[in-house]
């Protein structure tokens, strides 16, 4: 087995048949941290965006952070219930697209599969910064590197997904379940030893008052009202992942539809419950946030003013709950927290590579997006979304509150086209049915749709107004720049269908002549098989040509053909700049007619290696010269390949490393 083979197969595993895809297939248990694992993290995050953005306020912006909570709250349930309708009437999963693109058009679909691919990306790069950031809280010396980190972070992600979503699934199953069991733990017993032991539990920075020297320090009327939708709006953070599974029925196990169904609403349950049970906390015992880059700052009881951020929220709730009574709880608490945000990002590796294989299957993307890798799971879609969300991590160098700004409305953009779509696959099919009972459950059904259709475009406009200037816009023109790019490769892939395709008789008839020609670098071995090649071909004509760029080597040439007693004419062609290809290539331009039914046929000996490092020393003028020859009409290139020993061992030995390929040999 080669080095790299057996690398590969570290890394990866081993090969899967298509015949095995059944085996990839999911249960309720291993896809609830598979394909929730985005939105139950954000609850992490969430809670820190909402109390990050009231702080601008000062102390009177804290008051309102459970009203917050509840509004979002009430959105994320809408939309469980309005998705969970989506998995029974599209099982295909393509969700919001296919939603769109049926019931709406296919610039609908574009415009919520473009709104999805960025915000794929930009959840793996925010669910990975905020790890790196969780992390600080134990590792203060990752200050400064959150970039780099994040990115190696990404990478690992990358390596641990391309091995297939069973199996990835299964190694994220045990973070996701132990950080839920941290999370409502550290909760009810918060809760416990506040209400029920009498302890008077306070966060650290409990003591601590917020200023704000930013304009929504005067925290009345239409100020208020904006401060409120921004904090609002990036607390809709909470939401991203929910349509994940949407997107991923065909993942699950019989019934797919079903068990999609029940997932999503574990995950509304989980999640909501998670939620508002950290605002709740946090609410009750005192923990505040500021924004430094923002203009607020703490004022400490003894009259200092601190401008360092601090815990985040789940870090300061664990250090009030555990640290004075069972510091092991603390640590744990941070450290699947940590675990669960770096991993958050793997709804988003689901997510993206399944819907950029729809998309290629569709003709939107590169048809490499449609094809799978060796365990079954779309390798390049996986390898083209780590690259993007590591170049952004990198640009951003891993700062949350600048990623989050940009977040959210690509996935209020798919929301809110997919509900329209849902009211109109409902009215359709209301027209056509007549079974009492299908309608009154399609009528129910378009009665949650039309109100998630209402609250998430709500959301969508208050999004929009309380962070376009703030980082909105930029997701905005990245969703612009996918949606162009797809539309420009659909009208790429279509060009072509219609260029190549037949065209009756006239494709049919054969060449009336054939010209040969033979490129000679050497008299040698490469070259013979190229001639008897081309002779067993039987062309009307046939020259062999060579190009002089030395007048001693050309002369050594014309000799040994004439000592081989080749019984084809050699033309030797000047070349006074000692060019090759420029002057080869315009010879064969001369033997072009008006005819369109003549053919030149030019053969390339080439020599075959086995190891990366001899492709460097061999076959360069022959590879621009095929590429020259390539973009000329009425020319056909053939390659004609003379193995050496080097490129013999490679292959048994690429036989040895792959049994079907022994079996292909044995045959």
């Amino acid at each position: 087995m080669s080095f790299s083979h057996a690398v590969k197969r570290l890394l990866v595993g081993r090969k899967l048949a298509s015949t095995q895809l059944g085996e990839t297939l999911l249960p309720k248990r291993i896809a609830l941290p598979v394909f929730a694992s985005d939105a139950l993290s954000s609850v992490a995050y969430a809670p820190d965006e909402i109390l990050l953005t009231l702080s601008l306020a000062g102390m009177a912006g804290f008051a309102f952070s459970w009203q917050i909570g509840l509004v979002v709250a009430l959105v994320m349930a809408v939309v469980v219930l309005s998705y969970r309708q989506t998995v029974h009437a599209y099982p295909s999963g393509g969700g919001d697209y296919e939603v769109a693109t049926v019931n709406i058009g296919p610039s609908a679909g574009l415009t919520v599969a473009s709104a999805l691919l960025v915000d794929y990306v930009l959840t793996v790069a925010v669910s990975v910064s905020s790890g790196v950031q969780n992390a600080e809280a134990m590792l203060p010396f990752l200050r400064g590197h959150e970039g780099v980190v994040a990115a190696v972070m990404i990478a690992l992600l990358m390596a641990l997904n391309l091995r297939g979503v069973r199996e990835s699934g299964t190694i994220f199953a045990i973070p996701t379940y132990l950080f839920m069991a941290g999370i409502l733990g550290m909760t009810v017993w918060g809760f416990f030893r506040i209400l029920v032991l009498g302890t008077d539990l306070q966060a650290e920075t409990a003591s601590w008052s917020v200023q704000s020297t930013s304009e929504y320090g005067a925290f009345t009327g239409f100020l208020m009202v904006a401060l409120l939708a921004r904090a609002f709006s990036s607390g809709c953070a909470a939401l991203t992942g929910v349509e994940a599974i949407s997107n991923g029925v065909p993942s699950f196990k019989q019934p797919k539809s079903r068990n999609a169904a029940t997932t999503l609403a574990m995950l509304g349950i989980i999640a909501i419950t998670m939620l508002l049970g950290i605002i709740a906390l946090a609410n009750r015992i005192g923990v505040k946030l500021i924004d430094p880059q923002g203009g607020s700052h703490y004022v400490t009881p003894t009259g200092e003013h601190v401008t360092t951020a601090g815990r985040t929220v789940v870090g300061q709730l664990a250090r009030a709950v555990f640290f004075d009574s069972f510091p092991l709880g603390f640590y744990f608490i941070v450290t699947v927290t940590m675990v669960i945000l770096f991993l958050a990002a793997n709804t988003a590796f689901n997510g993206f590579p399944t819907l950029g294989s729809i998309l290629a299957r569709d003709g939107y993307l590169p048809r490499q997006l449609h094809t799978r890798g060796d365990r079954l799971a779309y390798s390049n879609g996986i390898i083209s979304l780590a690259l993007a969300a590591i170049g952004l991590v990198l640009v951003f160098n891993g700062s949350v509150t600048a990623l989050i700004q940009l977040y959210v409305v690509g996935v209020f953009v798919s929301f809110t086209i997919s509900q329209f779509g849902m009211l109109r696959h409902w009215t359709r099919h209301l027209r056509t049915e007549t079974d009492p009972e299908v309608r009154r459950h399609m009528q129910r059904s378009r009665v949650i749709n039309a109100v998630g259709l209402t609250l998430t475009g709500i959301v969508l406009v208050v999004v929009l107004l309380s962070k376009f200037m703030h980082g909105a816009y930029l997701a905005i023109i990245a969703m612009v720049v996918v949606f162009s790019m797809m539309k420009s490769i659909r009208r790429h892939y279509d060009k072509v269908a219609k260029e190549v395709a037949l065209a009756g008789d006239a494709d049919r008839v054969l060449p009336s002549r054939v010209r040969a020609v033979i490129f000679v670098g050497a008299v040698n071995k490469p070259l013979m098989r190229a001639l008897n090649f081309a002779r067993a071909t039987q062309p009307s004509h046939m020259d062999a040509v060579t190009v002089a760029v030395d007048d001693d080597e050309s002369r050594e040439l014309v000799e040994a053909w004439e000592a081989e007693n080749i019984d084809v004419p050699l033309k030797v062609i000047a070349s006074p700049f000692r060019e090759v290809t420029g002057p080869f290539v315009e010879y064969v331009k001369r033997l072009r007619t008006d005819n369109p039914r003549d053919v030149v046929c030019v053969y390339i000996p080439e020599v075959v290696v086995g190891h990366w490092w001899e492709h460097l020393l061999h076959n360069q003028t022959a590879l621009v010269v095929r590429t020259r020859l390539h973009f000329m009409p009425g020319v056909m290139v053939t390659s004609v390949p003379y193995q050496l020993r080097s490129s013999v061992d490679a292959d048994e030995k690429y036989a040895h490393d792959d049994p079907t390929a022994w079996r292909m040999v044995g045959k």
